[in-house]
């Protein structure tokens, strides 16, 4: 090598080190955090697994809990899960969060809730329940729970199929295994897919899902879906109304410790199929669909995706038919990753669940 090619060599390797994106740390001290919501004035609004919810500044301590917050039932996955802000919120202060709802004789399901967010940030009011799964039964696992505000205005809730009703989710009488559409008032759209199907529920807008922990909106405004296989078979899914997403007749997963679920099928008609699937899992959660350009145009349009059993970012890159065209593991030392959302900022977020922590990925 010649010695005036070997220090160009190394000034390159020196820019691309520090061109690297990496993470820092914007909230600490947090206890089992599940999501994260952006306010106007800069501030996060985070929800802990326990059941509290507070405010916090980017590299301030997280506030006392937030008063009014509803009982939760916080067991093994169960508690306050997601949180959304509306689209007016500077003007209605109007929030939404979803969490399990506790039933009589240990049962509970997945409730959505409305709420003010008083002005000092310390408590909510006119808190009102504008959507209750059913039926509840009596489980710890599988409550799904995110929450997506359309460009219509009306709201998209995943609901996991609560473990034990896996069969549930193939059938329109219970809310088990669905995304459902209501209004910001918790009342069913008209044009709802099943609204004049006799016996289904009208809320429901999608079936036949296992456990969604990703729901999110791409620049076009179509509704993009992640949920855990059981043991493998972990989906990404383009979502649209009226569709069977197939859990449990079909599968890429299989039973916890082996053996084929059902009829151990991949495909069926009337079924959708995957985007894109992991086999292993990664037990994914949190979703984004990148909008912004600060990190480039190779991440532009690309989906990010957190790994719970691996503690990655997953970067996930489609053509424009939709076929995987990059997959990426990010962060590898991260830790268990609960949330990702795009700021207001245009940088990524994350949730780091164990570490308690929210942190920014820097350009």
């Amino acid at each position: 090598m010649s010695q005036r090619l070997l220090p160009l060599l190394l000034a390159l390797g020196a820019t691309l080190a520090q061109a690297a994106p990496e993470l820092e740390t914007v909230v600490e001290g947090l206890k089992t955090p599940w999501a994260v919501a952006f306010l106007p004035d800069g501030q996060f609004l985070i929800t802990e697994r326990d059941g509290t919810m507070r405010t916090a500044k980017a590299g301030g301590k997280p506030s006392a809990p937030i008063a009014g917050v509803p009982a939760v039932d916080a067991v093994v996955q169960g508690g306050l899960l997601d949180v959304v802000i509306d689209s007016d919120f500077a003007r209605n202060r109007t929030i939404y969060f979803c969490f399990s709802e506790p039933g009589a004789n240990k049962t509970n399901s997945t409730a959505l809730a409305r709420a003010r967010l008083s002005e000092d940030l310390k408590r909510l009011s006119d808190v009102k329940v504008i959507f209750s799964q059913k039926p509840k039964v009596e489980s710890k696992h599988h409550f799904g729970c995110r929450i997506v505000e359309m460009l219509d205005g009306k709201l998209m809730l995943s609901l996991g199929e609560r473990f034990s009703g896996m069969q549930s989710a193939q059938t329109l009488d219970n809310h088990l295994g669905k995304i459902v559409r209501v209004g910001k008032d918790g009342s069913v759209p008209a044009d709802n897919p099943f609204v004049n199907t006799p016996g289904a529920l009208p809320e429901i807008w999608s079936y036949g899902h296992r456990n969604s922990q990703g729901l999110t909106l791409d620049d076009k405004g179509q509704l993009w879906e992640h949920e855990h296989g059981p043991q493998g078979g972990d989906e990404l899914n383009l979502i649209k109304p009226k569709l069977n997403y197939g859990w449990p007749v079909i599968t890429y997963g299989e039973n916890y410790g082996g053996g084929k679920i059902g009829d151990g099928l991949f495909a069926k008609a009337g079924m959708e199929q995957p985007i894109v699937k992991w086999v292993p899992s990664i037990a994914p959660s949190g979703l984004v669909r990148l909008k912004s350009a600060k990190y480039g145009p190779a991440w532009q349009g690309n989906f990010f995706i957190g790994s719970l059993k691996f503690g990655y970012l997953e970067r996930v890159k489609l053509d424009a038919d939709n076929r995987p065209m990059e997959q990426e593991k990010l962060f590898p030392d991260a830790g268990r990753m609960r949330d990702v959302r795009e700021g207001p900022d245009g940088l990524l977020y994350l949730v780091l669940e164990a570490h308690g922590r929210i942190v920014r990925v820097k350009p």
